[in-house]
């Protein structure tokens, strides 16, 4: 009798346990698809790129990235380490910063089973042409994609300092067998 209920339990928590691995990583696109037909957030982050000022956005307190053709607004975090990625995008030490003229570079995880969206999770909507905005310091950075590219974890190019202003993103990719990155490149447009 005794070995039956454990028995039954363990089944419940193998079943639970694979359901959540299965599951989760298909989570986050019904959200994008929430947020995507969610009209009012997209225009609401394409005017905080476009005009804070017109917009009448508030400046927000901390660093931010907002890319609305990812439905996406989130705090940067800067560290010395790599631990700094447990909290969502991280802006990775020795790059420029947005004030500077070089290349400011942020990356986040894809997809990670204890923050089920990740934070790039959707980088792959980003297209040549988007606007990208970075709020650092109190000002907006308007950024355009010029390019995006698929490089092997050892082309670290991409963190090299440029002559102008430039924005780099990037994430793990493909999703399900990340091993190489999902790269997106942006110039500046304007400050505000």
């Amino acid at each position: 009798m005794k070995l039956t209920r454990v028995n039954t339990l363990l089944l419940v928590a193998i079943l639970l346990v694979n359901g959540y691995i299965v599951i989760l990583p298909v989570i986050p696109k019904f959200v994008f698809w929430l947020q995507e037909h969610n009209t009012q957030h997209i225009k609401q982050l394409k005017q905080s790129v476009a005009s804070p000022v017109a917009a009448n956005t508030a400046r927000p307190a901390e660093n931010r990235l907002i890319v609305p053709s990812m439905a996406f607004d989130q705090q940067i975090f800067e560290g010395p380490s790599m631990a700094t990625l447990r909290k969502g995008l991280w802006h990775r030490p020795g790059t420029s910063t947005p004030d500077k003229d070089s290349n400011t570079v942020i990356v986040g995880h894809r997809l990670t089973y204890s923050n089920p969206k990740g934070t790039l999770y959707n980088l792959d909507k980003v297209h040549t042409g988007d606007d990208i905005a970075v709020w650092w310091k109190g000002k907006r950075y308007r950024y355009t994609v010029t390019e995006t590219k698929v490089v092997t974890p050892d082309q670290t190019s991409v963190e090299a300092p440029t002559e102008r202003p430039q924005l780099t993103i990037y994430t793990c990719t493909p999703l399900w067998l990340p091993k190489d990155r999902l790269v997106v490149i942006a110039s500046l447009e304007d400050i505000q």
